[in-house]
């Protein structure tokens, strides 16, 4: 995966992009199956985000498997990515950050950070968010999509980020970074509603079809 990025009289300079790309939960209120596996268009959704991901081009890209590992690996096994598992994935989200954000090897200047459940993200909404990281205001090491007043998914950090939360206490990740450091902390302000689309419960999936027109299905073995 090679960042567009790149400079070479482009628009932004090169900068070098890593992912965190996050699918270690239980879906406990999808009935203990892996929102990650929901299909849009026969597609499962965490393989529409290593799609979009490295349509943006992203250089590297680790994901981070927990609950369900042994059914979602075999889906996504084709991709140029890093499979680490969460050995304790109940212990939250910020400790598969944290995991995936040791599992990122080489000098990178961003990660972003990204949900496995966000089935409208594209391309083009990742690279327009790096390109609010790399035009963020001085002195901000973070930044979030901002739709409508409400935050959204993904999140951009830069390395010193990354560093700090690798140094901090077990229980600190990214969130609990930008609640200690929010001055760091901008937002890219959008109306680009695919940032806060996700899925976590049987009720947001009928949302998504009523507001898309779309329809996400479980794969064969896990409909209800």
């Amino acid at each position: 995966m090679g960042c567009i990025l790149k400079g070479g009289g482009g628009l932004y300079a090169r900068v070098v992009v890593g992912a965190v790309l996050l699918a270690a939960g239980a879906g406990s209120r999808m009935g203990g199956r892996p929102k990650s596996l929901l299909e849009l268009g026969g597609v499962p959704l965490i393989r529409r985000q290593l799609i979009a991901l490295s349509g943006a081009g992203v250089d590297e890209v680790v994901v981070v498997l927990g609950h369900h590992a042994d059914a979602i690996e075999p889906v996504i096994q084709s991709f140029p990515v890093t499979l680490v598992r969460n050995p304790n994935p109940d212990d939250g989200l910020a400790s598969s950050q944290r995991i995936g954000l040791a599992a990122l090897s080489g000098k990178l200047d961003a990660v972003v950070i990204a949900l496995a459940d966000q089935p409208m993200l594209n391309a083009q909404d990742i690279v327009a968010l790096i390109g609010a990281w790399k035009k963020r205001p001085e002195g901000a090491s973070v930044v979030h999509p901002l739709v409508d007043g409400e935050r959204g998914n993904p999140v951009v950090i830069g390395a010193d980020v990354r560093e700090q939360v690798l140094a901090g206490a077990a229980n600190v990740g990214c969130r609990q970074w930008q609640a200690a450091n929010p001055a760091a902390v901008a937002p890219f302000v959008t109306d680009n509603r695919r940032y806060r689309v996700d899925v976590d419960t049987p009720e947001d999936i009928a949302r998504f079809e009523r507001e898309t027109g779309h329809a996400l299905r479980w794969p064969a073995g896990l409909a209800a």
